[in-house]
Order: structure tokens, then C-alpha cells, then sequence
């Protein structure tokens, strides 16, 4: 019994379309390596049933990491968007942060300064802050978050 291939499958009837992605090998690439490898193996020594499943168990492995790097860039990028959201809750709040200031000596001065949280901006990945008194840091330069005073 003879099994025929459908022609349609084989690299010579593919076109060719090739984006750059560096030295890394995708698993498209992988997949077609796989078939010519069948489709040009000697027919009275064919490839044996255990190197074609370590060939799949690679296959199946490689678009697993794949999906799972899709998944993780996502994951990533949904918690930088987050960073408004999250900051949000400072409005109305007390904050710390440091101001380094360079000295007519050249020297480092670090003043801790303190204000209240007027409002969150988001300015592409970074997200800042601005005091009452008109201020705007990084919420990096944040050192410590606290209820405001009661005024008397």
C-alpha cells in the first residue's frame, strides 16, 4: 500500500515568503524542515519511529514556548498600562520623595521633600505625578506614601 502525498505540500510548490527575524528559527521553519526531511528520506531506510517522535516532542516544545512568550509579552504589557490605575489611588495622599540638587562645589545635596497628590499622568510607559503645588515626578523618586495630616 502506497501512500501519496498531496503535491500542494511539497517546498517546490511553496512560495517563499521569508521575514527577518535574525539566526532564530521559528516553527514554521522547523515544520518544513521536518517535511523535506520525509519527503527526501531513503525509502528503503526510513526514518525511525522514535527519532520522528523526538522530532514532534521538539515541534510540540518549541510552540509551547512560543504561545508562552506571546502570553508573557502580554502579561508585560498590561502591567505597564496598569501603572495609571495603580498610582490612582495616591490622589489625596501624602507623598515623600527625594530632590538631588547639585551644589556650586559639584557636590550632591538630596533634600526629602513631601506634597500631597493632586493628579496622575501617564506620559508612554513612565508615569508621574503632580503635587498641589504644581510639581511632577516620576513615581520611581517616590519614598514613601502616607495619609495627610489633619489640619487643626
Amino acid at each position: 500500500m502506497t501512500v501519496k502525498m498531496d503535491p500542494s505540500l511539497y517546498l517546490q510548490n511553496q512560495t517563499v515568503e521569508r521575514k527577518a527575524k535574525g539566526d532564530a528559527l521559528g516553527k514554521d521553519d522547523f515544520l518544513k524542515i521536518l517535511m523535506t526531511q520525509l519527503q527526501n528520506q531513503d525509502p528503503m531506510n526510513p526514518m525511525q519511529d522514535k527519532d520522528f517522535i523526538a522530532q514532534m516532542a521538539t515541534f510540540t516544545s518549541l510552540e509551547q514556548m512560543t504561545n508562552m512568550n506571546k502570553m508573557l509579552e502580554t502579561f508585560i504589557n498590561s502591567q505597564t498600562a496598569d501603572g495609571i490605575l495603580k498610582y490612582s489611588e495616591m490622589i489625596g495622599k501624602e507623598v515623600q520623595y527625594n530632590s538631588v540638587s547639585i551644589g556650586e562645589n559639584g557636590e550632591q545635596n538630596v533634600t526629602n521633600i513631601s506634597g500631597i497628590v493632586k493628579s496622575v499622568q501617564q506620559k508612554g510607559t513612565q508615569t508621574f505625578i503632580e503635587l498641589q503645588d504644581g510639581t511632577t515626578i516620576p513615581t520611581s523618586s517616590i519614598t514613601k506614601v502616607s495619609n495627610p495630616a489633619p489640619e487643626l
